[in-house]
This record gives structure tokens, C-alpha cells and sequence, in this order.
């Protein structure tokens, strides 16, 4: 698994893709052999690759702020490249962030404050689907001012960069920063513009387990033209559903694992597909974490349903298959186009030697590692779980459906909407620290949205009148809305003025309409947080 540019690069891929032609909803899962056009001897093999870890960046200075509060500068470039995702020496042009794809994670300790130079050295146009290559990148779980939230107008050019600067106030999570274009989004992230983004804090390093034993997943599916270039049909603007499933870039890629616990931060990073996770085993995962970081009691469960965007930190106890091999299977749902691969993900061969059971604390002194063997039952809450229905000022109920022209809408707007007021109309207007209750419903017949709101964690209230799943009961960004479904979340504004997206997670339908926005408060006019103009891309002369 490499991208090769010349082959200086090693690399592996991620993507969401499915050429298939339908156009949905077709009320249940449909099976097909394959969708690639690939030759046998070209299509990846199963478990024939070694598991693959994206590197993790390295800041090119550490410094402190004017308020003497530590500061880190990191710098990633966009980039082409070609990528060894395929067998018999087929390359596969993708887009990357320095190099990679997945882009390299990013990890920082909660509360030291990060300045993200992104260089757009990308061409002008996408050189197989024709689009504009110009920019934004989305810190997809960050509570980032409006003007560094990768607002879909605010664009970085090809030849430009821009300086993003985020916070990392948060509590300790699993988050993701990846492309964000308006009417764009899909292909690019499809083509390689994601990777994860860890903040780590006290709580968390002390209760879960970390190094080699705190592992990425970022899952995505993809599909191939007999040249090894990724096809894409988006089936009407339903969605892609591709025949490769890809873990950190490798098709169903083997782990070697110790016979211990381990903890994975898994993100579907497909941009239709949703998974329901279980492994062959049967055995329970631990659920430690949702979007938002850890939950308040963790949850065991023997599957999850997984929609796009989505982030779940599970722990897996390896510790009684010495010698055997585990699978991460899918057991899919609803309106996936499933393949006959697509139920298998990676898997682990579990060593027969005597697990590591130690580990360097804060101050770089080894001592024993509890969590090799515990499984925690008692974690942390959040403001977000502590949050009281009784406590909302304001009930908002969305219909997630499309409108008389085929076009997807958010309680009956879409983007092109927004783009014609001048960016002004907007679909709530909550003030600053307000809760609320905002009512999702989808009512788009047989299609499911994984909803995203910017700027906040929400705590799902119910589902359909009950409670939400087990493994749901946490702090989150994006909400599984499945078909026929209606979710209640409690959501409290802030900690910022201004305006942010919500949208599907689907990419198709968000860059097909289904994207609008609100306003956080009256940051007056001019905005001095205004999402495109507070902070424009300025040109890049090494580019």
C-alpha cells in the first residue's frame, strides 16, 4: 500500500464509493457480487495485507500564545498522488494531506492550542472528475470559531493557504478533520482529504489504554475502473456504495495483537455507507466513547450500527484467543448496497506471548499499565450528559426529506439557499449558552441520514419515543436518523457567537442539498467571527 509520487511516498487511502446503478430507496439491503470493474487478479485480496498505522504529525514549532498558554504549529499540504490500493501494480490517483491518505492524526493534550497552516498545492482542477479543487477543512468535532470551522464557502485556493487555529478546550475525543467544499465535499473526501485528530486529557490517559494499544481505525469502501482509478456514481445523488471495504488505506488488512485489551477509535469515513460492527467471535466490545469522548458508564454490546462521520472508541480483550485469529465483521442495514466482501472489515491474529503489562505515565516513568487487563465499567461525564430536558428554553422540530424538485432540504432548506441570501437566512437562531431541543425527523422515505450539527455535542434524548441505543449513550456531534426515524436531542449553544452548518453526513446528499445553517446568538454587522471573510487564504508563494 503505497502513493507514489515516483514512489517517495508510502501511503494508504480512504474513501466512500460505489458505482452501482441504482437510484433507491429500495427499502431493504441489496446484495451484489461485485461493483468494481477490476480484473480478478488485479481485486485485493482478503486478509493478504499487513495493517497499516498513519503517521502521527509533528509540530514544526511549540511555543506559547500572547496569554503564555502553549501553542503548537503544524503545517499539512494538499497534495495528488498515486496509491498502491490495488494488486498487479495498478495505481490509483488520489488526493492526500502531506503525502498520506489517510492524512496524518494529529494529537494534542487538552488545552494546548493548535495553528494549522493548510497549503492548497492541489491543480486547479480535480484531474479525473473536473471540479475546482479549491478547499476547506472541516476540524469535525472541535468547537472552532465560525471562521476556522471549514465553513463550505470559505475556500483556500489552489496556490493559497490558510491558518486555522483550534482550541482544544474540549474534554479528551476522538475527532477528524477532513475536506469540506460546498457541492464538493463528497469527491474529495472520497479521494483521500480525511484523517483523525486525537485530544487526550488526564481522565482519559488513566483510564484507557494508549501507545501502541491506542489505535486508529478510519474505515471507508471504494470501488475500481479496470485501470485502478476509483469510479464514482452517485446513483442519483442517493449515495456510493463501493464493493473494497479499506482500513487506514489497506483492503482488509491483518493486525498482529497481543494477548491483552486494546482500544480502537473507529471512524466510518465512508461517505454513504453505514456498518453494523461485531466481531466473529461473538464476544462483547467495550463502548468508552462516543463523539463528543467518554461516556459517563461504559456499555457493553455484541454490535453497532455505524453511520457515516460517526466516532466510537471501543475496547477489545484479546486476552483468551492466544493463537487465534479474530475477525471485525459487518452485519450492515438498511438501503446499503452490500457485496460479496463487504461483510468482512480486517483482522486481528493474536499472539501467542506474554502481553505487555507496563507503560510510561505523564512524566515519562514506567510503571505497571492497568488497563491492559480492566475493563472500566465507571468513566467520566460531561456538561453535555449532565444537561436537563428541563433546562430547554426552545423546542425545534426538522423535517430531513426532499422537496417537489428532487432536491434534499433540512426543515425545507437547502444550501443553494442559503448561498443566494448572501449567507444570511438561517434555520434556527439559538442565543449564546441556550439549551434546546431540537426534534429530527426523517421523512424522506427509505433513505437514512447521518445528521451533523457544528459547534456542539448534543445528548440524544430518544429514538422513535425510547431511549437511545446503549452504545449511543454518550456525548455526540452526528446522529444516526434511520428510516422512519425520529430522534430528540438536547443541545446547548455555544461556546461561540456566530454561524455554523448542519447537515447529512451522506456526502452526496449534503453536497446534493442537504445542508443549512443557524446562528448562534447576534454577533452584529459586521460579523467580526464572519465564517468566509474573518479570516480569508492568502497566497502561497513556496506553493
Amino acid at each position: 500500500m503505497e502513493v507514489t509520487r515516483r514512489d517517495l511516498f508510502k501511503i494508504g487511502a480512504v474513501g466512500g464509493l460505489g458505482a452501482v446503478a441504482l437510484a433507491g430507496p429500495w427499502g431493504g439491503t441489496l446484495q451484489g457480487k461485485s461493483a468494481s470493474k477490476l480484473r480478478d487478479r488485479n481485486f485485493p485480496a482478503r486478509y493478504a495485507s499487513a495493517f497499516y498505522r498513519p503517521p502521527v504529525l509533528t509540530p514544526y514549532e511549540r511555543t506559547v500564545d500572547a496569554e503564555g498558554a502553549p501553542l503548537h504549529k503544524y503545517e499539512v499540504s494538499q497534495t495528488t498522488g498515486l496509491a498502491r490500493l490495488v494488486r498487479g501494480g495498478l495505481l490509483t490517483p488520489v488526493l492526500t494531506y502531506n503525502g498520506t491518505v489517510p492524512g496524518p492524526t494529529i494529537s494534542v493534550d487538552r488545552g494546548v492550542r493548535v495553528n494549522l497552516r493548510v497549503r492548497n498545492k492541489l491543480p486547479l482542477v480535480h484531474p479525473q472528475w473536473g471540479h475546482t479543487l479549491d478547499t476547506s477543512t472541516h476540524l469535525h468535532g472541535s468547537a472552532s470559531l465560525p471562521q476556522f470551522d471549514g465553513y463550505a464557502n470559505d475556500l483556500t485556493y489552489p496556490a493559497y493557504k490558510k491558518y486555522y487555529q483550534f482550541p482544544n478546550h474540549q474534554p479528551a475525543r476522538t475527532i477528524w478533520y477532513h475536506d469540506h467544499a460546498s457541492h464538493h465535499t463528497a469527491h474529495n473526501v472520497y479521494s483521500g482529504l480525511a484523517a483523525q485528530y486525537h485530544i487526550h486529557d488526564e481522565a482519559e490517559r488513566e483510564l484507557l489504554p494508549q501507545g501502541d494499544f491506542d489505535v486508529p481505525l478510519t474505515i471507508g469502501d471504494a470501488m475500481f475502473e479496470e485501470s485502478g482509478r476509483l469510479a464514482f456514481d452517485d446513483n442519483s445523488t442517493s449515495g456510493l456504495w463501493g464493493d473494497v471495504i479499506l482500513v487506514n488505506g489497506v483492503a482488509w488488512p491483518v493486525m498482529k495483537v497481543q494477548p491483552r485489551i486494546y482500544r480502537f477509535r473507529v471512524l466510518n469515513a465512508s461517505i454513504s455507507r453505514s456498518y453494523r460492527f461485531r466481531l466473529s467471535t461473538g464476544d462483547p466490545v467495550t463502548v468508552v466513547a462516543t463523539d463528543g469522548g467518554l461516556v459517563p458508564t461504559a456499555r457493553q454490546v455484541t454490535s453497532w450500527r455505524h453511520a457515516p462521520a460517526e466516532r466510537y472508541e471501543v475496547l477489545i480483550d484479546f486476552r483468551r484467543h492466544r493463537g487465534r485469529r479474530v475477525e471485525l465483521r459487518n452485519s450492515s442495514n438498511e438501503n446499503n448496497v452490500d457485496y460479496d466482501y463487504t461483510d468482512r472489515i480486517m483482522a486481528f491474529d493474536v499472539l501467542n506471548v506474554e502481553p505487555t503489562k507496563t507503560r510510561y505515565d505523564a512524566q515519562g516513568v514506567l510503571g505497571p499499565d492497568p488497563t491492559w487487563d480492566t475493563l472500566p465499567t465507571t468513566l467520566v461525564s460531561s456538561e453535555t450528559m449532565d444537561l436537563q430536558e428541563s433546562w430547554s428554553v426552545k423546542k425545534r422540530h426538522f423535517r430531513l426529506k426532499k422537496n417537489d424538485l428532487g432536491v434534499w432540504t433540512i426543515g425545507d432548506q437547502r444550501w443553494d439557499d442559503v448561498i443566494a441570501s448572501g449567507f444570511t437566512q438561517v434555520l434556527a437562531n439559538p442565543g449564546l449558552n441556550d439549551t434546546e431541543v431540537w426534534t429530527l425527523e426523517n421523512s424522506s422515505g427509505g433513505w437514512f441520514h447521518p445528521v451533523h450539527i457544528h459547534l456542539v455535542d448534543f445528548k440524544i434524548l430518544s429514538r422513535n419515543g425510547r431511549p437511545a441505543f446503549d452504545y449511543e449513550q454518550g456525548p455526540k456531534d452526528t446522529v444516526y436518523l434511520g428510516e422512519g426515524e425520529t430522534v430528540r436531542l438536547l443541545i446547548k449553544f455555544g461556546p461561540h457567537e456566530g454561524r455554523y452548518m448542519v447537515h447529512c453526513h451522506n456526502l452526496p446528499h449534503e453536497d446534493h442539498d442537504m445542508m443549512a445553517q443557524f446562528q448562534v446568538g447576534n454577533p452584529g454587522y459586521p460579523d467580526p467571527n464572519d465564517p468566509i471573510e474573518a479570516a480569508q487564504c492568502v497566497p502561497d508563494d513556496d506553493a
